[in-house]
């Protein structure tokens, strides 16, 4: 596959090295000599000098011919974003997406005026970390979680502690637990230090262990008891950071929480919250990697604490903080991918990251047309994608029992018509069945072609 991207800013570089895999090609646009030499000393791409927005080096990169077009340059590059992913589809290429920096334009009323513009989708980073993390607010006994079909198949992913009761079981052991009361579940991956593991029946389960499991709707309780986890009501939340994420946070959440209250170091920007944010957030400027002033905001009044400053160590430190202060909660947005296993080891609770989120739904794009999402969990290298099965498809063919499915993939359940039930070794898939695969990166091509 021909891909081109515009924009070699932490997005676009992390795109990049993601999507440059046998079988495509990746060209990268850049107006910045120093961001294409810095990208080429890390991974195999071509590069190309100048305005992305020119229809001379759109050409020069290869746009005319292209298999899928990513214009990605930094969010307040906007408008060249959107033009020269026009230009590029006018050009010829397939599929083209754009970051925007602006809510206005995901409204109903207006994306598909892009459609008719020829972007093929329009992605606000930021609005999908918003997103993640008031999902994460609401089922906060979990690091992360995902819904499949409004939640009638879920996957959660819970951190070992000392009061679980899984520690010391294999996977086999835990089964018959879970058949015994009644509930079908499916451990589709483990994080372990720095490694992730696809499950067998004679693994065991350790202190610390990120344990993604997926489950029906009614199974999730009784998880939750074996993990040692319980939801918790986060009616008073503290924000760090008046990012765009800590504003549309803000925002948002007003007409669910009692309180909010916004730390923020500048000035001029906490004048700017204060006027435009609704009455019910309290805006403070100060420093909020300092316990002092913590103290000092009643920190241990609230139940959660969010940190989205742009320094993924001054979100990781302050949760550390917050932790220790006594806040049940803590969620850092942290951009850095080399600290997020850092932040968990440090107690944070849940990581947020942008271009994880943003990189599942551009990948999207080079699987079959089958695939209805794909997303990137923090804390494991795997992924989760959901495919409709259409007729006559290699997976369709025999039980999965028989059907030498990858060894680093795993089918965790299947959603057919209004039932939903985990997959098994004599689970046969039809056509139409919606099916949820956990997979780790280098297997996902291998994955595609059972469905294409």
């Amino acid at each position: 596959m021909k891909i081109v991207i515009a924009g070699a800013g932490e997005v676009g570089s992390h795109l990049a090295k993601m999507l440059n895999t046998d079988g495509n090609e990746i060209t990268i646009i850049d107006s910045r000599k120093d961001r294409l030499e810095a990208l080429s000393a890390l991974t195999d791409v071509i590069t190309v000098e100048g305005n992305p927005s020119a229809i001379q080096t759109l050409k020069e990169a290869g746009a005319d011919h292209a298999d899928l077009f990513i214009a990605v340059n930094p969010s307040e590059s906007q408008d060249v974003n959107i033009v020269s992913a026009m230009l590029a589809k006018k050009l010829g290429s397939k599929k083209v997406t754009a970051r925007i920096n602006n809510e206005e334009y995901l409204s109903f009323e207006h994306k598909y005026m892009f459609t008719d513009m020829g972007i093929d989708l329009l992605f606000y980073p930021e609005k999908i970390a918003t997103n993640e993390i008031i999902d994460l607010l609401r089922r906060n006994a979990t690091t992360e979680s995902l819904e499949f079909a409004r939640g009638k198949l879920q996957v959660a992913v819970f951190k070992l502690e000392e009061d679980s009761q899984l520690l010391g079981m294999n996977m086999a052991e835990f089964s018959a637990v879970a058949a015994k009361e009644g509930h079908a579940f499916r451990v589709v991956a483990i994080t372990r230090k720095d490694s992730t593991i696809i499950p067998s029946f004679d693994t065991k389960f350790k202190y610390h262990d990120l344990v993604f499991i997926i489950s029906t709707r009614d199974g999730m309780e009784m998880l939750m008891r074996y993990v040692g986890k319980q939801n918790i009501a986060v009616n008073n939340l503290m924000i760090l950071g008046g990012s765009p994420i800590g504003e549309m946070l803000a925002t948002q959440l007003s007409k669910q929480m009692e309180s909010i209250k916004l730390i923020e170091m500048n000035k001029h920007k906490c004048r700017f919250l204060s006027d435009k944010l609704p009455s019910n957030v309290t805006v403070v400027n100060g420093d909020g990697r300092n316990s002092d002033l913590l103290l000092e905001e009643s920190i241990r009044e609230y139940d959660a604490f969010v940190a989205v400053t742009n320094n993924s160590e001054t979100n990781i430190l302050a949760c550390v903080a917050a932790k220790t202060l006594g806040v049940e909660r803590t969620i850092a947005e942290v951009e850095n991918l080399e600290y997020i296993k850092l932040a968990e080891r440090m107690g944070v609770d849940a990581v947020v990251n942008k271009k994880l989120i943003t990189a599942g739904r551009i990948f999207k794009f080079t699987l079959s047309n089958k695939v209805r999402f794909i997303k990137y969990m923090t804390g494991t290298d795997a992924q989760v994608l959901e495919y409709i099965v259409a007729p006559d498809t290699l997976i369709t063919q025999k039980p999965l029992k028989d059907m030498h499915f990858p060894k680093g993939a795993i089918i965790g359940g299947v959603i057919r018509g209004n039932e939903s039930f985990i997959a098994v070794g004599d689970t046969v898939i039809n056509a139409y069945d919606r099916v949820a695969v956990f997979a780790l990166p280098e297997i996902v091509k291998e994955v595609d072609k059972f469905f294409k």
